[in-house]
């Protein structure tokens, strides 16, 4: 077991005593008046919940060793020394690791030095050492997913704050707001917020509705800042709809024109009216008992972030079509920012016209959210929108073309063959719930669906405008809001190509940027028990939207990956992009750095009893590409490492390639070949609602990757494709003849990969994918010119390189 922390941050010893006396923990003049054993005991029996009467106290500490053959409270009675190693101990049960289960009694260092857990050492005791030492227990992560301190607040510890004024609150501890706000007093109010658009062309400006909840604390003086999470999906959702409009895959790629264009998007109305303001209100007239949540978001709830939800236009009691990913939706989602930040009219209503502020708010906002929640957030930020001071995207897309085409193909985004745009509108189209709202509107958005699927453009998979509309990287030099991005580098849904393009970018510009890799596919981290997330955010939102000095920015890690060969292990690096540069050569059968000749062919055609399985199960084709000995595919595999080797950035695939027909496509897989225990998949569940977000309030799953209980064989780590007509870029068309060699160059996803001693990597080249683009099962065959093909891997460096 390990435990990262990277959200302590420094602090002097007089802030630690000053916190520790503002939580009722430390007196004044204790600290002069008491031995280190009296101070420890004195902590100690304060943060005991169950009772405050020393009876009980006492027997609580009975029930603690401070020794293997001492209770704690008799070895207070013996009036020892204060050890390390008695200290540790009684640490180690504050933090809920069970003794003689998860470390020794008789050597609890060790256990603390493998776990990672920080520590102060001393060689003799002294109170102010207890003080400090204490102190940073606190801060410390315990087997549960936590910091003590948020534990302790958890079974009520600060629920006493929840009576202070609120110009006391929020209390800070290290840096980061404390669960001081009730709550059960938490005010849940709707707004309507008016946009510069009509999307549902009916003459007026489309409202979007927000969903807010916010500490009570913020009707009374107090200014919080908003945490707005901007979800499509949060006014329900269509699945059936999705399933009907799912498209077809098992068709035949085609000879593309060079001169084809697709037609051209919907437009919509520049001219519309605004609702007419007819009164002020205070309080809204509106409210709402739940909204589906975002974990995260209840944890920060409780220490004092007023938290926002909107689904934009297109949903349930919100105007407008769902465009999914256009500028529209974008800034239907940039107007909830401006009216936090005092910019934008809001109303009670949707018809009143009376008009309401958030005065609550202190006018700093943050985005979070995760895929097309973690998008948008992305896409606000790149409108440069006022008050924006932090997103923290996760798993967000930065180009709808990345998610849906690759180089000139329809390509899917994993375990969703046959989505589209057109299929995630009709998913999203929440209007639906209102009966009668939907069916005014029904006629307008079937034929706003009609032009978009041709806009999308299946049939040749280009990159046009209706692409180009939802390519946020031409505005991400408007970025001014500090980014956290958070990636799965296993994800093959929203693929990591698109975090590394705004990764890259963000290097070049003036705001702040962190960036978390973890191995994981489509999936939260926040409640992850080897790494400490949740106060990492709490720590950075509390420097961007409270403007505490607490050194944010130089305590959490620029770049931040969790190794793909060490269980609960998380590494820190400059960069993402490092080492040197390492081309390899295909030779035969082996990736070499000598340079390999001669011709190499494959069949794309399967029998149709094969097809037919593979297609109603892609894992099963997964399967036979690895094993394959030629027929559909080739291999190339390098010769095993000797050390250890951390494959870093993006790799890029250079073919020499002839198809049988006059079209084509071409896929590659990078693989880590090697016999081993493996991480599984998913993150495994150990502890339901086990990680309390607060006292009396939510929960979450403590979740953690653990080794997989079998050996495998192989691992694969990127993929990437392209049409043999799109080789210059996706948006230009190239004629091909049958039989032509030409040179393809594309991307393969980025990497950040441990390839252990003895694994080797290896590249397979074959066309059609199975799992992500059309399969028509044609009889094509593919030649390779080996003298033109080569795999060059931009970052390749040691543990030391980071």
């Amino acid at each position: 077991m390990k435990i990262n922390q990277f959200s302590i941050t420094t602090t002097t010893p007089q802030q630690r005593r000053q916190e520790l006396m503002s939580i009722r923990l430390l007196r004044k003049n204790e600290e002069n008046k008491l031995t280190p054993n009296a101070m420890w005991e004195t902590l100690l029996a304060r943060i005991h919940m169950a009772s405050n009467q020393p009876i009980v106290t006492k027997q609580w500490l009975h029930d603690l060793l401070a020794t293997p053959d001492l209770a704690l409270d008799d070895w207070f009675d013996k009036q020892e020394p204060l050890t390390n190693s008695i200290f540790y101990l009684v640490a180690l049960q504050l933090l809920e690791f069970e003794a003689a289960v998860d470390f020794d009694i008789a050597d609890p260092l060790t256990m603390v030095k493998q776990t990672g857990l920080p520590t102060e050492y001393h060689q003799q005791w002294t109170t102010a050492n207890v003080i400090d030492a204490f102190y940073l227990l606190l801060n410390t992560h315990g087997k549960n997913g936590q910091s003590l301190i948020d534990h302790l607040t958890a079974k009520g510890f600060m629920a006493w704050t929840y009576q202070l004024p609120p110009e006391q609150k929020p209390l800070y501890f290290n840096g980061k707001p404390l669960a001081c706000f009730d709550p059960a007093k938490f005010i849940r109010e709707v707004v309507y917020i008016e946009t510069d658009m009509d999307t549902d062309f009916d003459g007026k400006a489309d409202l979007v509705k927000a969903e807010i909840m916010r500490p009570l604390e913020s009707n009374h003086g107090l200014k919080v800042p908003a945490v707005f999470t901007a979800s499509p999906y949060n006014q329900g959702t269509n699945d059936e709809w999705g399933e009907k409009a799912t498209h077809n895959v098992n068709v035949p790629l085609t000879h593309k024109s060079t001169n084809y264009h697709a037609p051209a998007e919907e437009k919509f109305p520049t001219t519309f009216s605004y609702q007419q303001v007819t009164g002020q209100a205070h309080h809204a007239t509106e409210t709402f008992s739940t909204t589906p949540a975002y974990t995260l978001n209840n944890y920060l709830a409780v220490r004092g972030y007023a938290i926002v939800y909107a689904a934009g236009i297109g949903t349930k009691d919100s105007d407008g079509l769902q465009t999914c990913g256009s500028p529209e939706q974008t800034n239907s989602m940039k107007a909830v920012v401006e009216w936090l930040h005092g910019d934008r009219h809001a109303f009670t209503d949707r018809n009143s016209g009376t008009e309401i502020q958030a005065n609550w708010c202190n006018g700093k906002v943050a985005m979070t959210g995760r895929s097309y929640l973690g998008t948008l957030a992305t896409a606000v930020a790149t409108t440069g929108v006022a008050g924006l001071e932090a997103i923290i995207s996760e798993a967000a897309i930065s180009s709808w073309y990345d998610y849906y085409r690759e180089n000139g193909l329809v390509r899917a985004p994993g375990g969703f063959q046959g989505e589209d745009a057109d299929v995630l509108a009709d998913e999203t189209f929440s209007r639906t719930k209102r009966p009668a709202d939907y069916r005014r509107i029904e006629k307008t958005n079937t034929k706003y669906i009609n032009k978009m699927q041709a806009a999308m453009d299946r049939k040749s998979g280009n990159y046009n405008a209706f692409w180009d509309n939802r390519n946020y990287r031409h505005d991400f030099a408007n970025i001014k809001a500090a980014v956290m991005m958070v990636h799965g580098l296993n994800d093959t849904n929203v693929r990591p190509s698109n975090v590394k393009a705004l990764y890259d970018s963000l290097q070049k510009l003036p705001v702040t940027s962190k960036i978390i890799l973890h191995q994981g596919q489509h999936i939260y981290i926040n409640a992850f028990r080897s790494l400490d997330f949740s106060d990492m955010v709490n720590l950075w939102l509390a420097n961007k939207l409270w403007g505490q000095e607490n050194y944010a920015d130089a305590t959490l890690p620029k770049v931040l990956v969790q190794d793909n060969s060490n269980p609960e292990t998380w590494n820190t690096y400059r960069q993402w992009t490092a080492g040197k540069k390492h081309e390899y050569q295909f030779n035969d059968q082996r990736l070499t750095a000598i340079q390999g000749l001669g011709i190499q062919s494959f069949s794309d055609y399967q029998p149709e009893e094969k097809y037919l399985k593979w297609c109603q199960n892609p894992h099963e084709w997964a399967k036979a590409l690895i094993k394959d000995n030629g027929q559909f595919s080739r291999h190339f595999v390098s010769v095993p490492t000797e050390t250890d080797i951390i494959l870093r950035g993006t790799p890029t695939v250079t073919l020499k390639v002839a198809s049988s027909k006059n079209y084509g496509m071409i896929s590659a897989r990078l693989v880590d070949f090697g016999n081993g225990k493996r991480l599984t998949t998913s993150p495994v569940l150990f502890n339901r609602n086990g990680l309390e977000l607060g006292y009396h309030w939510k929960t979450d799953d403590l979740r953690e990757f653990k080794l997989q209980k079998s050996s495998t064989t192989d691992k694969i780590i990127a993929s990437g494709h392209i049409n043999l007509q799109n080789r210059h870029t996706p948006a230009q068309v190239d004629n091909l003849t049958a039989n032509q060699f030409v040179t393809v160059k594309f991307n393969l996803q980025p990497i950040f990969h441990r390839l252990v001693a003895g694994h080797q990597l290896g590249l397979i080249i074959y066309s059609t994918d199975y799992e992500y683009t059309l399969r028509g099962n044609e009889r094509i065959e593919y030649q390779l010119d080996l003298a033109g093909c080569h795999l060059n891997i931009p970052g390749v460096s040691l543990d030391n390189d980071q």
